[in-house]
């Protein structure tokens, strides 16, 4: 499994053209971790995808030979999450660096959707839903297994343990119980 090679050539970014400033929505690593300059952060809600550990990661939280499991917005469902607001003077560099960081396999599709900020507002955000197409599209796992690739991933960026318990972590933060994913905890810190 590569981790370099698209299994599409790049489109056309949904930000190419925008004059504004852009929301970008988190839902993983970029909660708690963004790396990108912003004005505002708030709690927000999108519709059309949830959250779900459906990327193998060959690179940053896994290797070829022991892949790790990376969130992904997976279709259907809704997803709560962190949403930033980046002033426009900030969009290209903060679209370079998420185009980096995000899209280096193009296991996401980078789309603008409409989510629901904290505050009732509707605006469109950036963010990035798995391409099932991708191989590295990780398709109904069971726990067993989820668990194992959860437990052997270690990568670029360290362990998809602490990665999966950094996301779980936030979440709780925010007063978010993720159904799918909150069984996690107590199995990673009973080791």
């Amino acid at each position: 499994m590569s981790d370099t090679v698209p299994i599409s050539p790049p489109s056309i970014s949904p930000v190419a053209g925008l004059t504004g400033d852009l929301w970008v929505f988190g839902y993983g690593s970029l909660m708690w971790r963004p790396g990108f300059a912003h004005q505002e952060r708030r709690p927000a809600l999108l519709r059309g995808a949830h959250r779900a550990l459906c990327v193998y990661s060959v690179r940053h939280r896994g290797t070829q030979e022991k892949p790790g499991l990376v969130l992904g917005l997976d279709h259907g469902g809704s997803c709560h999450g962190i949403a930033f607001r980046v002033a426009a003077a900030d969009v290209a560099a903060t679209h370079a660096y998420l185009t980096e960081r995000e899209q280096m396999n193009r296991v996401y599709k980078e789309v603008l959707r409409p989510i629901v900020l904290d505050t009732g507002e509707r605006v469109p955000a950036l963010a990035y839903i798995v391409d099932r197409r991708n191989k590295q599209y990780a398709r109904g796992l069971d726990r067993t297994t989820l668990l194992a690739h959860i437990r052997q991933g270690y990568g670029e960026s360290g362990a998809c343990r602490d990665y999966v318990l950094n996301t779980l972590a936030s979440l709780a933060e925010l007063g978010i119980d993720d159904h799918a994913l909150s069984w996690l905890k107590a199995s990673l810190l009973a080791e």
